[in-house]
């Protein structure tokens, strides 16, 4: 029996309406089109958020922007490589140890053009490893190609126009680098240098970002891979870097490179956000940051390896003149190693900064006569705070529990306890109720929460968690009592001892943790990322 064609679809486009994908993006919100875009480059986006939506949407700059330079430092298994080797038909994945002039450039032999006069994007994988060698030629070829977009074939010179991106993995932790070098330190040694790490435009902080795991593939819609890779190739040649120029101007002793990566990548994000040009001036902004932050990470790292290298005041200036400084996640996570000279100036005024036994710390004072004065707590901080997406190093214990301690009654209004993390979060800060209260005392904790809205399992759920950290509580003298209002918005802590603590998103302030025993997030907080929030702290009637 013969076989019989029903129907055939192709999955190469052989051409596509690029009017209708711009009509159909106007459709969709920003926060629809970009979970869309995240589906389709096969991740679930309800398990990522904004910050690291925006970190795996810029992997597809190269591409969709004209030789864009981009390298992504990270640990092992955070699928840096995947969209390089699976996404494009018009990318290439090459393993940093294969490349040659002749494969990358032009063979002088017989006049054959590399990769680079084929291909859109040319990505280097496992690139990182001190000890590599490398051909100093290629190095001196590739910088000139990375800066100029060109090079030289006997004497004729030539151009492309192909992106490259260089990722590779790091063994040692974000503070260890920045302690004890600088986070391009696992680069092979002809490349861990000012002039070649001068022409990459941006740096994606792969420390960032979270190791694969299986439930964070996408089983929702998204465009077919074919489709969306034709329409950022068609965007190339478009140039979009000037449209926050109406509303924001960046600091003018910023160099010219670092204003070509900076625009570079915000061209390359509007093109993939906002491909229809229709963006909000907050929409702009945010990119602009985001720009801003990732050739920052670079120009840091290369001045910590060339000291002749002019310092930079990176940010912005809004239309009625305001300065917005922009800087990167790990200098506000670890400011004392990011800025080495700046820590050394300051030795001096932290030898006046003395610990006690119990880790708080009391500024010492001199009299008069020299002499030490008696040894006074530091103040506890009054107004606000905010913390950034995935950033680490925050805890119940430095966040909140200095304001509760001496405490006799505090009540947390927050609506949203419901869930097993979120109950676990109250649990943890209990924790920390309990560990600074005095052992012969009892603290009274008042919970206002909302009852969950989706059906009786969810809860007899809610109520069979709370009775836990009812019954865990009592153990350490914390009695916990809970009462439900389905009126309440507001989420904060007040306390009889005159503080009161503003939690933009309450307790659930952590990203997803895995709960596995041998992780150190699942004890630690510190050890985890945190969800972008505010703070404020409020001193009443004193």
């Amino acid at each position: 029996m013969p076989w019989i064609l029903g129907s055939i679809k192709p999955i190469q486009l052989s051409n596509f309406d690029i009017e209708g994908y711009l009509t159909a993006r106007r459709a969709f919100t920003t926060d629809e089109w970009i979970d869309l875009l995240v589906q389709s480059i096969g991740f679930n986006p309800e398990l990522f958020g904004r910050r690291a939506k925006l970190i795996q949407l810029v992997r597809l700059i190269p591409f969709v922007e004209r030789n864009y330079n981009l390298v992504e430092l990270g640990p092992k298994g955070t699928g840096k490589s995947h969209i390089f080797s699976e996404f494009s038909p018009h990318g290439m994945l090459i393993s940093g140890g294969e490349v040659t002039v002749p494969k990358l450039f032009v063979n002088n032999a017989n006049g054959r053009i590399g990769l680079v006069g084929y291909w859109d994007v040319v990505a280097f994988d496992e690139f990182a490893g001190k000890k590599k060698r490398t051909d100093r030629a290629l190095v001196d070829i590739m910088k000139n190609y990375m800066a100029n977009r060109s090079f030289s074939r006997g004497v004729e010179t030539l151009g492309a126009d192909a992106s490259m991106v260089f990722v590779g993995n790091t063994s040692h932790t974000v503070p260890y680098m920045l302690k004890h070098s600088d986070l391009f330190d696992e680069l092979p040694e002809s490349y861990h240098d000012s002039a070649y790490l001068d022409r990459l435009h941006h740096c994606i902080p792969g420390w960032e970002v979270d190791t694969i795991r299986e439930e964070m593939f996408s089983d929702g819609y998204g465009f077919v891979v074919d489709y969306i890779a034709e329409v950022l190739k068609s965007m190339r040649a478009q140039d979009c870097s000037d449209l926050y120029q109406q509303r924001f101007s960046l600091s003018l002793d910023i160099s010219t490179r670092d204003r070509d990566g900076i625009h570079k990548t915000f061209s390359g994000l509007m093109k993939i956000l906002y491909p229809h040009g229709e963006a909000a001036p907050e929409e702009i902004e945010e990119i602009l940051r985001f720009a801003i932050e990732g050739r920052k990470r670079v120009k840091d790292q290369i001045l910590r390896i060339d000291s002749t290298m002019a310092d930079v005041k990176f940010g912005y200036l809004d239309r009625i003149g305001t300065w917005h400084t922009v800087s990167t996640l790990e200098e506000e996570e670890y400011p004392a190693y990011y800025h080495r000279e700046r820590r050394e100036r300051s030795e001096a005024a932290d030898s006046a900064i003395e610990p006690t036994e119990g880790g708080a710390v009391i500024a010492v004072q001199d009299g008069p006569q020299g002499e030490h004065a008696q040894a006074v707590e530091a103040p506890l901080f009054e107004g606000h705070r905010e913390f950034q997406e995935n950033q680490r190093g925050v805890s119940f214990a430095t966040l909140l529990v200095p304001y509760l301690r001496g405490a006799g009654e505090i009540t947390i209004t927050d609506p949203y306890i419901r869930l097993f993390h979120q109950a676990r979060n109250l649990m943890e800060l209990i924790e920390g109720v309990a560990a600074v209260k005095e052992a012969g005392d009892e603290v009274k904790v008042k919970l206002v929460t909302s009852e969950a809205n989706s059906g009786e399992d969810k809860v007899r759920r809610q109520r069979e968690l709370l009775l836990k950290v009812q019954q865990g509580a009592a153990v350490g003298g914390v009695n916990l009592d809970v009462s439900f209002s389905n009126t309440i918005h507001d989420r904060s802590i007040v306390t009889d001892t005159g503080w009161k603590i503003l939690l933009g998103r309450g307790l659930d302030i952590f990203q997803y943790v895995t709960g596995d025993a041998f992780e150190l997030s699942t004890r630690l907080q510190e050890y985890r990322q945190v969800k972008g929030f505010g703070v404020t702290y409020i001193r009443e009637g004193g």
